[in-house]
């Protein structure tokens, strides 16, 4: 069977093998707080790399020390950490799949004893600290580390670099106006709320000129805060500055329940790929083969990001060809049994 899950794509000279991204996920495993990479993170990147996933996404690495979300996060502040990294993509890369590196800052939802930032001092519940409202020097600092960041990506070999603009983490707090109280150009009306994400993406292109991603919560589950008109206005602003793909997931800046359901948030993608024009990634509960072919053979998505079933299991994309009716090429180590 001809399936469109499985062919190939490229964004700005990259080619993927194929359309299964794994997500960026937390694996909280720096145990010496430092954020440099564990042997866990290798053989946890690589084996997915081994499972034939078209782009390996590494997860939320911290741009500044202040930005992690937890103190057992991975980090990119320093050059310390690019040795670790680059052995992620060696690792990745020598199974035939790309690498990525999702760059973040967590602002107020840092769970850190260390003071925390955010644009407006706004906290989120009585679990986490009250954060600092920031300064246009830190503005201008946090701008900075996103771009002295995508150097260190650029230099641990990395194919591409999605930005974390979502799940109520700073760049999304900048964003929302559930967040953003600022009065001066970061704050108020959508374009200054859009400022700080600009900027960053403005200085990461001085230095990187590979692909760049941006994941967006293309919908805050709240009346009072972005609707589906602001994220289209933002995705527009990101394809006119060259932005190569919006990785649509949803939630996270405020809490509120939100009552999932297999493929909940792929209209969200579906809508912003067709009123825009720019690709998108589909993600959240896209379980099997099936439902990832139909995303991407309806032209719905460009991209399946696969989070939890490729914790489960890491071949997944073999699952997925098997139910598919098609074959992909197996690692030679695993030939006898990939059949």
């Amino acid at each position: 069977m001809e399936t469109k899950l499985f062919s190939p794509i490229t964004f700005n000279q990259v080619t993927l093998k194929n359309r299964i991204v794994m997500s960026p996920m937390c694996m909280y495993s720096c145990y010496e707080q430092d954020g440099i990479v564990t042997p866990f993170h290798i053989t946890h990147y690589e084996s997915r790399a081994v499972g034939q996933v078209g782009l390996v996404m590494v997860e939320a690495t911290a741009v500044q020390p202040n930005g992690r979300i937890s103190y057992e996060d991975l980090g990119i502040w320093s050059d310390e950490h690019i040795t670790g990294l680059k052995k992620v993509t060696e690792r990745i890369h020598a199974h035939g799949a790309k690498s990525a590196i999702q760059l973040a800052h967590a602002g107020r939802k840092a769970e850190l004893d260390d003071p925390i930032i955010a644009p407006s001092s706004l906290q989120l519940n009585e679990r986490f600290q009250t954060p600092r409202a920031m300064t246009k020097k830190d503005i201008n600092e946090a701008i900075r580390s996103f771009q002295l960041a995508a150097e260190r990506a650029q230099k641990a070999n990395f194919d591409i670099i999605e930005i974390h603009g979502a799940h109520g983490y700073l760049i999304n707090q900048f964003l929302s106006p559930l967040t953003n109280k600022r009065d001066d150009e970061y704050g108020g009306s959508r374009d200054n709320r859009y400022r700080f994400l600009k900027e960053i993406v403005d200085a990461i292109q001085e230095v990187w000129d590979g692909p760049i991603f941006v994941r967006l919560s293309t919908s805050e589950y709240h009346e009072e805060g972005n609707q589906l008109e602001e994220i289209i206005y933002f995705s527009n602003q990101l394809y006119d500055q060259g932005i190569d793909l919006i990785d649509c997931s949803s939630g996270g800046v405020v809490r509120v329940k939100i009552n999932p359901y297999p493929g909940y948030q792929v209209p969200f993608a579906e809508a912003i790929k067709h009123q825009t024009g720019i690709k998108t990634g589909a993600v959240g509960l896209i379980t099997n083969g099936t439902q990832a072919e139909e995303i991407i053979q309806n032209n719905r998505a460009d991209l399946v990001f696969i989070g939890r079933e490729l914790l489960k299991n890491p071949y997944w994309p073999k699952q997925a060809a098997d139910e598919l009716k098609t074959s992909i090429t197996s690692p030679k180590q695993y030939q006898a049994g990939w059949r």
